[in-house]
């Protein structure tokens, strides 16, 4: 049966159909083979339905909300500002700048692609004009605007916290030692970059030029203030979180920056509407196949076929690793994380794996696949705004791919990385 339901949707994937297509009609498929027909098909509908139920899944709508809000509005050109009037002038510090400014406005929308759009449009102009060759910029400003994967607020962490019933709270505070960890490891590559290619530099910001950039960046910089401030603090839950963000934003926007007009607010409403149903789609979606595949007891006769139960922890966070890297190459990330993880979960439960752990470590593999030829999915969103060939795109990729790799290893052999913080808030 697995294997005619997953042949399906290959099938269905080679011809182009969007991916809620496949992994509908594998359910179908699997539902039919195992009941004997469609006769009870409204048990199927009722699991897809289940999906998009948890009161956690709110936040998805808002927190893009809030970032299309943001992307549109002077938020992310402030975080630039600031962030240049200090380390612009250092060797490498225009790239350093790039990197910072997309892990900042990571933690203010949680999308990597509204990040790439925000940060990239007007910092790739500048490194290119400062003699920075393309294919490194592009691959800084897709591999940099993947931190916003880590980085609280998260999409693919809230997702990945419904399936496995995760605390988000403590997804999101783990989610900040990776992010910070890839951001250094980021910033040293560029300066060795620079040095190498021998970068100009820019101007050094005066002292009055830097206290003025942080006070115009004091308003975005509230967004990480109350999302982590807000849940560790325990005022509100990661949901009401991202509709303050959503409230914020408009009046950050609209009433302060006044950088929007009322009338935009039917166009950001409506992007946000059709991202939203893509996604709670792909969701309900998923959660069909996920019940099939476990009535099936699938994921048992995988894991048990390739050794996985009996390879301990170690070797299951690396199966995780492999397997979730693989598949965001090709496929969606969302659409990954409602797949594999139910697959995975015997295997994390019989392990007696941290669940925020193998959380962090998936959304660290997403983050990778996203930028990751030949599919991922950052790699099209900069294709399509900077108007680059493909193969000039992912020609700067190699190096910052491999540190993410590395990044993943250390979390396997260090996990108090990603834990430690969240040890020291919640217990």
């Amino acid at each position: 049966m697995s294997a005619i339901m997953f042949s399906a949707m290959v099938i269905l994937l080679l011809l182009g159909f969007p991916m809620m297509v496949p992994l509908i009609a594998g359910a179908v498929i699997g539902f039919t083979m195992m009941f004997g027909g469609f006769g009870q098909m409204e048990t199927l509908i009722q699991q897809m339905l289940a999906g998009i139920r948890p009161a956690s899944l709110i936040a998805v709508p808002m927190f893009i909300l809030a970032a299309d809000i943001m992307t549109r509005g002077h938020s992310a050109e402030r975080l630039i500002n600031m962030v240049m009037s200090f380390i612009g002038h250092i060797k490498g510090g225009l790239a350093v700048s790039t990197a910072a400014s997309c892990t900042l406005f990571g933690a203010v929308s949680g999308s990597t692609q509204a990040t790439v759009v925000a940060i990239g449009s007007p910092l790739r102009p500048r490194m290119l004009k400062a003699g920075y060759k393309d294919p490194f910029t592009l691959a800084l400003i897709i591999n940099a605007s993947d931190i916003a994967f880590l980085i609280p607020p998260s999409i693919g962490m809230i997702v990945y916290g419904v399936i496995s019933e995760t605390s988000i709270g403590e997804l999101f505070i783990a989610g900040i030692g990776p992010g910070l960890m890839i951001l250094t490891m980021f910033s040293i590559y560029c300066i060795i970059y620079a040095h190498i290619k021998d970068v100009p530099t820019e101007d050094k910001a005066s002292w009055g030029e830097r206290l003025a950039a942080v006070r115009h960046a004091l308003w975005p910089l509230g967004f990480p203030v109350i999302i982590v401030g807000g849940i560790y603090g325990g005022v509100f839950s990661p949901t009401e979180a991202a509709a303050v963000c959503v409230l914020y934003a408009l009046i950050l926007e609209f009433v302060i920056f006044r950088s929007l007009k009322a009338s935009e607010i039917w166009a950001i409403a409506k992007s946000t509407g059709l991202i939203t149903a893509v996604v709670f789609i792909l969701v309900g979606a998923g959660n069909g196949f996920s019940w099939i595949i476990s009535f099936a007891q699938i994921p048992e006769a995988v894991l048990g076929a390739v050794g996985i139960n009996e390879a301990g922890p170690v070797g299951v966070l690396i199966a995780i690793c492999v397997a979730f890297f693989i598949a965001c190459m090709f496929v969606d990330p969302i659409v990954v994380i409602l797949v594999l993880t139910p697959i995975f979960m015997p295997a994390i439960e019989a392990t007696g794996l941290d669940p925020v752990l193998v959380g962090i470590l998936i959304t660290l593999q997403v983050a990778i696949g996203s930028a990751t030829p030949p599919f991922g999915c950052d790699i099209f969103t900069a294709i399509a705004i900077f108007k680059r060939p493909y193969m000039e795109v992912i020609r700067g990729t190699p190096p910052f791919v491999l540190m993410l790799v590395f990044s993943a290893a250390l979390l396997i052999m260090f996990p108090q990385i990603a834990l430690g913080l969240r040890d020291l808030m919640f217990n």
